[in-house]
């Protein structure tokens, strides 16, 4: 199968527990791919870099990890986007960001951009976030868009995660027009209902499944954080629990479990199944600083 994840990773900056600034890299949807690829995915990410030492060790570490780069452009004349992270006593993080001149906002405009889209559009399964709709124009977005009603057509699977950032929006009305655009071609939907509480002011977690059944999703699984999950398909609903754990940093709790999910479901496991993989993995990662926990 063809499994294209699409967005931003960046360079990482956090605190260890001693004090010592720690320079790491992380994005959404790139930890999802990394996630999977150790899971024995075979998945192509999709971005830009740039030409500087950074992004060539960011390369490096993602070859390592076994993360396909044919779809990585390069943008010579721009530098990867940086965050750092602020963890409080509770595990809960807080984010600042520096990207709004990264590469990967170039992404379109780059030599090898049309290919890289035209390979995309081949996919079986093509991953995709709100944080990867944020980045770009809506001229860009139409071109996304494109691609994910081709995989949708072709029969493949389009899996979202809103991951609603309000800093990444000029408004919430913005947010919630172009995230409402992409929503059709969505055939799995991955929201956090903290998320789509803020965003849409959405009662309970079974208000935001029904909002994205009727966007046209087949399944639908609304995370939770330690209540566990409800997923939402075409048996009904199901409150899914997990197992409770004392979080270290919660930073890649969300990437990780949707990678758990699908992997499960590339695997041929049922939802609910799919739903407890998610949050075994989950549960791992968020017992380690960082997006991205050692392997």
């Amino acid at each position: 199968m063809k499994i294209v994840s699409f967005g931003e990773c960046m360079l990482e900056l956090s605190r260890s527990a001693d004090g010592e600034a720690k320079l790491r890299f992380g994005g959404d949807t790139f930890n999802t791919a990394l996630y999977l690829a150790r899971l024995g995915v075979k998945v192509r990410y999709a971005t830009a870099l740039g030409a500087d030492v950074w992004s060539q060790e960011m390369k490096a570490a993602w070859a390592e990890e076994g993360v396909d780069l044919d779809l990585v452009l390069t943008d010579p004349h721009r530098l990867p986007g940086l965050y750092a992270i602020r963890t409080g006593a509770a595990g809960e993080r807080t984010f600042s960001y520096w990207r709004e001149t990264s590469a990967a906002r170039n992404f379109f405009r780059l030599p090898g951009s049309e290919q890289a889209l035209a390979a995309m559009a081949e996919a079986d399964l093509l991953y995709v976030s709100g944080i990867s709709l944020s980045l770009f124009d809506d001229a860009d977005r139409a071109q996304l868009q494109a691609v994910a009603r081709t995989v949708r057509d072709r029969g493949g699977d389009v899996a979202f995660d809103p991951n609603y950032r309000p800093r990444n929006w000029a408004s919430a009305d913005e947010a919630r027009r172009v995230i409402a655009d992409f929503a059709p071609l969505v055939t799995v939907a991955l929201p956090t209902f903290e998320d789509e509480a803020a965003l849409h002011g959405d009662a309970t977690p079974e208000a935001t499944a029904e909002r994205w059944r009727s966007h046209g999703a087949r399944e639908v699984v609304v995370k939770l954080g330690p209540d566990g999950a409800l997923l939402a398909d075409d048996s009904g609903l199901h409150h899914i629990a997990t197992a409770p754990v004392d979080p270290v940093d919660t930073t890649g709790a969300g990437d990780s479990f949707n990678a758990g999910y699908l992997h499960a479901r590339l695997s041929r496991q049922d939802a609910p199944s799919a739903v407890r993989a998610g949050h075994a993995l989950a549960r791992r990662v968020i017992r380690y600083p960082g997006a991205i926990i050692p392997r």
